[in-house]
């Protein structure tokens, strides 16, 4: 049975279970500032772009969240920021403030609940959250997509990754594999999409590592080794995304 897709703008006595809903994100990752201050917002002030799934019990197994931006305007010129997702969210937040008319969806975040993972529900959420751009009458979704089998290669350089492409000649990736599936190619690479900076004794106790050498840690989860500086008491994990375009057909 197909789980049941809606937005919080139209169930929002959801709100609670949706933002709720358990995941699988590494503790670390949601430690980015930019992230803590204006994610949460998106299910209050932007529910419109919160879809979520329901199975046939009614539990909630995956959400995925987007915004609307202003891609086009003279200073951004259309092209996709080098600090990509936490561009994004500032970008989104600081147009619906000011009253700027967005012109782009990017997606922000496609989360499945541990128990439903396996299932498909990643490309069906991906699907729902084009639809909802389309029918919005948007023509273009673009995505910084945290590539989920990177963690295995943290030392290899994000764009050689994210070009290798199977036989078939879709990427060899399986995340950027289900953007691609759907017509979605590869802009450039977000170097620097998010940034955790925080003191060791934080990433002690998010890592359970000792963070006691300085140079490149690799942690479990990162995309790419964390920086830590023992003398100065503090890490930093800068983490780079690939920027894909999905082109929506009218119809």
């Amino acid at each position: 049975m197909q789980p049941k897709i809606s937005s919080l703008a139209d169930r929002p006595d959801m709100l609670e279970r949706v933002v709720e809903m358990a995941d699988s994100w590494p503790e670390f990752v949601v430690q980015d500032l930019v992230g803590a201050a204006h994610f949460p917002r998106i299910a209050t002030e932007l529910p419109e772009y919160v879809l979520f799934a329901e199975d046939e019990q009614g539990e909630v197994v995956a959400n995925a969240y987007s915004v609307p931006v202003a891609l086009g305007t003279e200073s951004r010129g259309g092209r996709l920021p080098a600090n990509g997702w936490d561009a994004m969210l500032v970008w989104a937040f600081s147009d619906l403030r000011r009253g700027v008319r967005p012109d782009t969806v990017s997606a922000v975040s496609v989360s499945i609940a541990p128990q439903a993972q396996g299932r498909g529900l990643s490309a069906l959420m991906l699907a729902a959250m084009r639809d909802n751009a389309r029918a919005r009458g948007f023509r273009e979704v673009v995505a910084p997509v945290r590539p989920n089998a990177k963690h295995l290669e943290p030392r290899t350089p994000m764009e050689e990754y994210a070009h290798r492409v199977r036989p078939d000649g879709l990427p060899q990736d399986p995340w950027l594999r289900v953007h691609a599936r759907v017509g979605a190619t590869i802009d450039s690479v977000a170097p620097t999409s998010m940034t955790v900076s925080a003191p060791l004794a934080h990433w002690r106790r998010w890592t359970g590592l000792p963070f006691d050498t300085d140079g490149d840690i690799e942690v479990p989860g990162a995309l790419v080794p964390v920086r830590c500086e023992v003398e100065r008491g503090y890490a930093v994990y800068v983490e780079p995304n690939v920027w894909m375009r999905h082109p929506l057909c009218r119809g």
